[in-house]
């Protein structure tokens, strides 16, 4: 086990998405880096997605400009990085039922425009065409955006973690942190190491790192479970990612089954009650799909903000910044999370 140096201009928490693109663009600036991870690279929520990255993200123009940011640099990473990432476009739709959610989609499209976000309203004809396991006679209209691709997010880990290797970062793994004193000397079980500036982009675990610096984010870990269904009789396609605006619920195709989100069991429900709307809510958009079986496929926790929102930003009392809050949408902002994470540290 190699020990850590014992200063680094930044020090980075976390080796998910985040923190490696945190990493990779800091190294390129000519920052001296390193980068500690709790477990293994990308083995946090990097690991647990529904595997796209978009751009429309209903009612939140912000994180839909980094999204479009971020979307941009993905076109560019084989090049940039020397790993292709393989995106397939399959495009995005959010499925509206009640008038409120179009009226709603209608008062916001100035703003998503404004952040180059490519989106329209369309009917439910058109919805079906384009995901024909939807019931156009229960959707009254439908956002379709494009720009959306499948992508492996342990790809996008092992690119920016291979690039800022070879910008002379160095990445510990299975270096747990477990004390920050006031002069950014940060320890572990490996030893410590006093950083100019920390990075906290620990994912889920971003408010107890952020704790141990006397640093209070306000974040909130949510689970999220995957679930398959059962094996269609015929094979889905290439389907693009289909969000119900009411519910939160969201399918994909996923090689021969459909994969599908919606949040986790509420406090006070049962997995079979949770299972139970689950049914519902595909029996009634998605007709096909109806008396499917539902099986695990995958959990983790993600990091949450009151608003839902990314917490970019510096402490102002120390040269602690942190990315946190990206609830399951790291994926999408990973780019320009760093890019900015880069920026605020060579700048305060």
């Amino acid at each position: 086990m190699s020990a850590l140096p014992a200063r680094a201009d930044a020090v980075v928490i976390g080796g998910g998405v985040i923190g490696t693109s945190a990493a990779y663009h800091l190294a390129e600036a000519g920052v001296n880096t390193v980068l500690l991870e709790r477990g293994g690279l990308g083995g946090g929520a990097s690991a647990h997605t529904a595997g796209m990255v978009r751009t429309y993200f209903p009612g939140l123009p912000e994180t839909g400009q980094r999204a479009v940011r971020s979307l941009t640099a993905y076109h560019d990473f084989a090049r940039r990085t020397g790993t292709p990432l393989g995106l397939r476009r399959l495009g995005f739709m959010a499925l509206f039922t009640d008038e409120r959610q179009i009226a709603d989609f209608e008062d916001g499209l100035p703003d998503q425009r404004a952040a180059g976000v490519g989106v329209g309203l369309i009917g439910p004809r058109e919805a079906a065409a384009l995901n024909p396991l939807v019931d156009e006679r229960a959707v009254l209209a439908a956002a379709w955006s494009p720009e959306a691709y499948h992508v492996d997010g342990l790809d996008i880990v092992r690119g920016y973690a291979a690039a800022a290797r070879d910008h002379g970062a160095r990445l510990f793994t299975h270096t747990p942190v477990t004390r920050i004193d006031d002069d950014n000397t940060v320890h572990t079980p490996r030893g410590s190491i006093t950083a100019d500036g920390i990075v906290c982009a620990a994912g889920p675990w971003s408010g107890e790192v952020a704790s141990l610096a006397s640093v209070d984010l306000p974040l909130t870990p949510r689970t999220m479970e995957m679930l398959f269904t059962d094996a269609p009789s015929a094979p889905p396609g290439d389907l693009p990612m289909t969000l119900h605006a009411a519910s939160g619920l969201r399918i994909r195709a996923w090689k021969d089954r459909v994969l599908l989100a919606m949040g986790a069991p509420q406090a006070d429900e049962s997995r079979e009650s949770w299972l139970g709307r689950i049914a519902g809510h595909l029996g009634r958009l998605f007709p096909a799909l109806a008396g499917s079986g539902l099986h695990r496929a995958w959990s983790g926790d993600f990091d949450a903000s009151p608003g839902n929102t990314a917490l970019i930003g510096a402490d102002p009392g120390r040269r602690f910044l942190y990315a946190a809050g990206f609830t399951g949408a790291g994926l999408c902002q990973a780019p320009a999370a760093g890019e900015t994470l880069r920026d605020l540290l060579i700048a305060t």
